[in-house]
């Protein structure tokens, strides 16, 4: 038991009375805290380095500004532990504290919690424990990944677990970490430029905030967050029998990203089976490195079998620090629909095609330099679409076309106003 005793003494410094977090404040957090009251499991998820463990930080400092007893509150990171199972750590930090979390109604945070074997049926075994104790613990969790990739887990948790995805800063978020005025926007454009510019090349993550050297850029984004995912999480994770491979996929999206991806196309040229890219390209989106975009259809059916576009959630840093306007552009669009949010784009068989399909039909194209309106005036033709929107860098106005109107507006504002 001394290794945990020595991981508990490191993690708690608040039951020494040394502990301040001054975090900065997230939109999710305010989400989260809605939830606290609840009875349910709080489960905090997403990509390494997006700042999830500072949530759970802030939990405490909240609880105990609110009043808890810091004794009762009790956290743990299994990053490095995963052989150590829940009940060790809990029976280890009842002896020591003295308390029963259940009867002393203990806030108890799990950061790190998908490397560890069974997490979800030792999870289950706690908050069922609590509840015939007719006391409970309030338990909290995080993950650098989806924690419900595998279906018994979602299952055996059906109803115990509220779960919440942290993502890397919005552009909002970003310019009120640097604690920077905005209002009113036309008075502050060219400084938001400048802004918008900073966020891209640190690319959301909390801890770059204020930082400009691309070679600490970089290597925080390769060491921190693709390589600890790609050789260590994912790995853990999955039989991956070859992870090279699974390098190889992740940096033929990272560097061209937004491209539409043909499995077949790409098992060729790679020289594996089709089902291998397709249970690999799995692997990288439920660890949150990749995602896709779906053609929009009026047939949602359609949609999932229609072409499909891949974006990275990290890039090379080389490309965000690129001079060259056709590399700027590609990142200029990868960094917007990333804000966006977007689950669709659109293209027809002519190639006319839209970057992000909003909620409600909304078409948004985004453009670096020129701007062009022929995409969208086609999806508002063939969708009876009442209005599109074009993202640009600086330019700003509104188009009349026989289809509606298109405005068209700075990203920087856009994500500022939304």
């Amino acid at each position: 038991m001394t290794q945990i005793l020595d991981r508990l003494t490191l993690f708690n410094p608040w039951w020494r009375g040394e502990f301040e977090v001054n975090a900065k404040d997230r939109d999710i957090y305010k989400a989260i805290k809605k939830f606290l009251p609840e009875k349910q499991i709080i489960a905090l998820v997403g990509l390494r380095r997006t700042g999830k463990t500072t949530l759970l930080y802030r939990i405490v400092e909240d609880s105990i500004k609110t009043g808890k007893n810091p004794r009762k509150i009790l956290y743990f990171s299994f990053d490095d532990a995963f052989d150590l199972r829940f009940d060790e750590v809990i029976k280890e930090y009842e002896r020591v504290m003295e308390v029963d979390i259940n009867q002393d109604e203990c806030l108890v945070l799990f950061d790190e919690i998908q490397k560890v074997k069974n997490w979800s049926e030792q999870l289950k075994i706690i908050y069922d424990s609590a509840s015939i104790a007719k006391h409970r613990a309030k338990i909290v969790v995080s993950g650098s990944e989806s924690l419900f990739i595998r279906r018994h887990a979602r299952e055996s948790l059906a109803g115990r677990i509220f779960e919440f995805k942290v993502e890397p800063l919005t552009f909002k978020e970003f310019v009120n970490f640097k604690e920077e005025e905005y209002h009113p926007i036309d008075l502050h454009r060219e400084k938001l430029t400048r802004l918008f510019d900073e966020f891209v090349k640190t690319q959301g993550f909390p801890e770059l905030v204020g930082k400009d050297d691309p070679l600490l850029i970089s290597k925080y984004i390769q060491e921190n967050v693709i390589n600890k995912v790609i050789f260590n999480d994912i790995p853990i994770l999955f039989r991956i029998a070859d992870i090279s491979l699974l390098y190889s996929l992740f940096k033929i999206i990272s560097g061209e990203p937004g491209q539409i991806v043909d499995y077949i196309k790409l098992s060729k040229e790679l020289q594996i089976s089709r089902h291998t890219v397709s249970e690999y390209m799995m692997y990288l989106e439920e660890s949150m490195l990749v995602k896709k975009l779906y053609n929009f259809s009026n047939n949602p059916h359609k949609s999932g079998r229609k072409l499909r576009k891949y974006y990275p959630l990290v890039i090379p840093p080389e490309l965000t620090f690129s001079t060259d306007n056709s590399t700027k552009s590609k990142v200029f669009e990868w960094a917007v629909v990333e804000q966006l949010s977007a689950e669709y784009f659109w293209r027809d068989s002519y190639k006319n095609e839209v970057d992000a399909v909003l909620p409600q039909k909304i078409p948004v194209e985004i453009k670096y330099g020129k701007i062009e309106t022929k995409g969208v005036e086609m999806f508002m033709s063939k969708f009876a679409a009442k209005s599109g929107i074009i993202l640009s860098k600086e330019i700003e106005e509104e188009l009349t076309t026989k289809y509606g109107k298109i405005r068209v507006i700075p990203a920087f504002e856009y994500f500022l106003s939304s």
